[in-house]
């Protein structure tokens, strides 16, 4: 029986490289999607090292036409993908006021339109094949607002929407789709997005701990192996999710100050 194929992109570091890494260990053969050449072929390297098989494909994923291509030569290459994980994500938290429109243009281009793209290259074939499972990876911004990370929260706000929406579609084509929805990670993004920290709301590390890669890569395999509809890692987010439902000015009141009090920490 062929290896499980599982494209994975924003794989060349963070939560990417080691669900790519997962994923390799456990038998998958891992296509590999991010910008830097480089980094990819360390993660194919590492995959390949640990006795698995991996395929790099080096593509900037805010450029739509670049990105259709890519997805055509993996499907010549490789074949269609059993699991889609859209993990790539771009943007910095910060105030509307310091946010240009190119910048918002490039937050909304990587995760919201990089991921539709790629899903819609490969829908077709899963939806003839008659089985598949899209993942998109996304933050806590996917349900809540909070202050000084606007053109961020609008981003991904659509990824859920579109993640929901798709699921309603897809659900007779025997293809499942799972929205995961991830805390802070202890990945290179903070330093690769300067001024995005000091707006992160400040939260009780007990209940909203940091997570390591390696444990949001788990939520994202078990999440998948489960055909969960949402995965949410911590769970207590899906408390707060709920009483924002309920009490959302109670709730936005709460993360204004939570808000507030993380840019005091950091000033």
């Amino acid at each position: 029986m062929p290896s499980k194929l599982v494209l994975i992109t924003g794989a060349s570091s963070g939560v990417g490289e080691a669900t790519a890494k997962r994923f390799g260990a456990g038998g998958a053969h891992v296509l590999l999607l991010a910008r830097d050449e480089a980094r990819l072929a360390r993660v194919a390297e590492a995959i390949r090292s640990g006795g698995g098989t991996a395929t790099t494909y080096s593509v900037d994923l805010q450029n739509i036409d670049a990105t259709v291509e890519a997805a055509a030569r993996l499907t010549r290459e490789a074949g269609t993908p059993d699991l889609l994980i859209n993990n790539a994500g771009a943007g910095r938290w910060i105030p509307f006021l310091e946010t240009s429109a190119h910048e918002a243009a490039a937050m909304m281009a990587v995760p919201y339109l990089a991921a539709f793209t790629l899903t819609r290259s490969f829908a077709p074939a899963m939806i003839e094949r008659g089985s598949g499972g899209i993942a998109f990876v996304s933050s806590p911004a996917s349900y809540l607002t909070w202050p000084n990370a606007s053109a961020y929260i609008a981003a991904r706000h659509a990824v859920a929407g579109f993640a929901e929406a798709l699921r309603s579609e897809l659900k007779p084509t025997g293809i499942f789709v799972t929205l995961v929805i991830l805390g802070r990670v202890d990945t290179p993004y903070w330093e690769h997005n300067p001024g995005s920290l000091e707006n992160v709301p400040k939260t009780d590390k007990r209940l909203f701990p940091t997570l390591t890669p390696e444990e949001a890569a788990d939520a994202i395999m078990q999440g998948m192996a489960g055909k969960k509809r949402v995965v949410v890692k911590p769970s207590m987010y899906r408390t707060l999710f709920v009483l924002n439902a309920r009490f959302p000015k109670t709730v936005a009141s709460r993360l204004r100050r939570a808000a507030k009090m993380a840019r005091n920490t950091t000033e």
